[in-house]
C-alpha cells in the first residue's frame, strides 16, 4: 500500500487509540524507514540491502570474524548480559597498543547495521587518520523488526534497564578488553540511535563523556508510541527535569520530514543549562548546504556545553555522509568530523 508518510502516522495513531499496538508500532517503524528513504537527498545512493543479507551473526561472546583494513581492523563480537544479546563491530586502530585510546559509540538509525552505519558516516576513516576506536551496537530485529532502537519505550528509558543498561554494559566490556581511555567515551546516533545517545546521555553522565545527536529526540520525549508520534511531528520539550549537563553536539536539517527539526533544539534544552550565553554562527553559502550553528556557553565557566547545528535543505540524512551508506547527505557540512572534534574537546571531568 503506498502511503505517504503523514499517513503512515496518521494511521499509527488511530491503531494506538484502538488498542492495536503491534499493528502500530509496524506503522511507526515503517513511518521512520519511509520519511528516511524519501529524505535520503544523495540521489546515487543505493538502497537499503535486503534486511536478510544485512543482519549480523556473531556465534562467539569472543571477537571474531577480524577483516584487515590498510591500517586497522574491523571485528565482530557479540555482548550478552541478564539473558540478552547483541552483535557489535569495533574498530580497533593502528595505534591502539600504543596507549589508552577514545572510544566513540556509534548507533545506527532504523533498517541500518554497523557496517552500513560505518560506511555511511566514515567514522572508521577518521578513526584510522586520528587514533580512536569506534564500537557499532547492532540492533536485533527480534527486538525490533526495523532494527530501530526503542527509545521511545518507557522500558528503554532508564538506568540499569533495557537497551540503555545493555549498551552500556557493552561499552564497558569493550573498555575492559581494550586500551580504552575512561575519560574519553563518547556516544553518538542518528534517528532513533540518535534518540538512544541521548537517553544514554542522560541516564550514563558517569560513563559518557559527550553525546552526539544527528536527526533524533530529546530523552524523555515520548514514553508510548502515541507520544513517539507527536514528538516526531515536532511534540514539545520534555519537562521537569533539569538539564543533565553533558556536553552534546545536535545536527538536524531543517527540512526533516521525518523527525520534525525542533526537536533537535529539544535536544540541547535537555542538556544545557538555561542560562547559558548563545553565539550564533552562519556557515557559508556555496555548493554544500548553509547551516546556523548555535554555540552554548555557560556563564560562569566559558565552558562550551553544547552545539546546535541546524542544515538549511537537508532532509532525514547523516550530514557529510558518503553514498556507500545509506541516508546520507553529501553536500552538507562533516557531522562525523564536528561530532570527533566536539567530542575530543570534552573529555569527562
Amino acid at each position: 500500500m503506498n502511503l505517504n508518510l503523514k499517513q503512515l502516522m496518521t494511521e499509527a495513531a488511530r491503531l494506538t487509540r484502538a488498542g492495536k499496538l503491534r499493528a502500530a508500532t509496524d506503522s511507526i517503524q515503517l513511518a521512520l524507514r519511509r520519511g528516511s528513504q524519501d529524505g535520503a537527498v544523495a540521489a546515487n545512493d543505493p538502497a537499503p540491502e535486503p534486511r536478510a543479507s544485512r543482519i549480523l551473526r556473531s556465534p562467539f561472546a569472543d571477537d571474531v570474524q577480524a577483516r584487515d583494513l590498510p591500517s586497522g581492523k574491523f571485528i565482530s563480537g557479540k555482548y550478552a548480559h541478564a539473558g540478552t544479546a547483541r552483535d557489535y563491530k569495533l574498530y580497533v586502530p593502528p595505534a591502539a597498543a600504543s596507549a589508552p585510546l577514545p572510544l566513540v559509540v556509534m548507533l545506527h538509525g532504523c533498517t541500518q547495521n554497523p557496517d552500513d552505519f560505518a560506511a555511511g558516516t566514515g567514522m572508521n576513516e577518521l578513526a584510522q587518520a586520528q587514533g580512536f576506536y569506534v564500537l557499532y551496537p547492532a540492533q536485533s530485529t527480534q527486538a525490533n523488526p526495523q532494527a530501530c532502537w526503542n527509545w521511545f519505550k518507557h522500558t528503554h528509558q532508564q538506568r540499569g534497564r533495557g537497551e540503555p543498561a545493555l549498551l552500556a554494559g557493552m561499552t564497558r566490556e569493550v573498555m575492559a578488553r581494550h586500551s580504552i581511555d575512561p575519560r574519553r567515551v563518547y556516544v553518538a546516533g542518528l534517528s532513533a540511535g540518535g534518540a538512544m545517545a541521548a537517553i544514554l546521555g542522560a541516564t550514563y553522565p558517569d560513563l559518557y563523556a559527550a553525546v552526539g545527536v544527528h536527526s533524533g529526540l530529546a530523552a524523555g520525549a515520548a514514553g508510548d508510541l502515541q507520544s513517539a508520534l507527536a514528538a516526531m511531528r515536532g511534540g514539545k520539550a520534555a519537562g521537569g527535569a533539569a538539564a543533565h549537563g553533558v556536553p552534546t553536539i545536535v545536527f538536524h536539517g531543517d527540512a526533516d520530514a521525518t523527525v520534525h527539526p525542533a526537536n533537535g533544539e529539544h535536544v540541547v534544552q535537555a542538556s544545557a543549562p538555561a542560562d547559558c550565553a548563545v553565539e550564533v554562527q552562519r556557515g557559508p553559502e556555496g555548493a554544500g548546504r548553509a547551516s546556523t550553528k548555535s554555540i552554548y556557553t555557560e556563564t560562569e565557566s566559558g565552558r562550551v556545553v553544547a552545539e546546535h547545528w541546524l542544515i538549511h535543505g537537508a532532509a532525514h540524512a547523516w550530514s557529510g555522509g558518503r553514498s556507500q551508506g545509506s541516508y546520507t547527505d553529501s553536500r552538507g557540512p562533516d557531522a562525523s568530523a564536528e561530532m570527533l572534534r566536539f567530542f575530543l574537546e570534552h573529555p569527562r571531568r
